[in-house]
This record gives C-alpha cells, sequence and structure tokens, in this order.
C-alpha cells in the first residue's frame, strides 16, 4: 500500500527557503504569489493490506525520523 507523507514548518518557524522562493516568483513578475512555505513529501510503500494500519505506521515512522516534531508537522495519507 503507497502512503504519502507530507512534512511541513510549523506556524511561526522561518522558512528562508520559502522566503527565497517568494521572491523570486515577485521577480519573475508573478506578483498575486502570497507567503511561500516550502516542505517536503515522503511516498512509502508500505506491506499492509489495511489503510489504516498502514497509516497508523507511517505516523510512527515520521514521529520516529522523517519529520523534526520541534519544528515540523506531518500528515499521512493513503494514495492510489
Amino acid at each position: 500500500m503507497k502512503v504519502r507523507v507530507t512534512v511541513m514548518l510549523k506556524d511561526g518557524v522561518l522558512d528562508p527557503q520559502g522566503k527565497a522562493v517568494e521572491h523570486a516568483l515577485h521577480v519573475l513578475d508573478f506578483k498575486n504569489v502570497g507567503d511561500v512555505r516550502i516542505g517536503r513529501v515522503i511516498d512509502l510503500e508500505i506491506a499492509e493490506s489495511d489503510p489504516a494500519r498502514a497509516i497508523v505506521q507511517a505516523n510512527e515512522m515520521a514521529r520516529a525520523l522523517l519529520a523534526n516534531l520541534v519544528i515540523e508537522d506531518f500528515a499521512a495519507e493513503v494514495v492510489e
């Protein structure tokens, strides 16, 4: 089963990479772009047939390794 974990900086945590992309987009004349936040997506293939158990395992992986819980939030979802 394929599970996607999305990791993003928590609200209030400075995102210098996002600010750099936001600035570059404005320079490229995309003036309507507001706040830009950069995160990462991790796709996992988990040997599990129960979607709820796959999500539980992905959440455990995120807490243990994939996300820095001090400054990042994460969300896991089953994907096709």
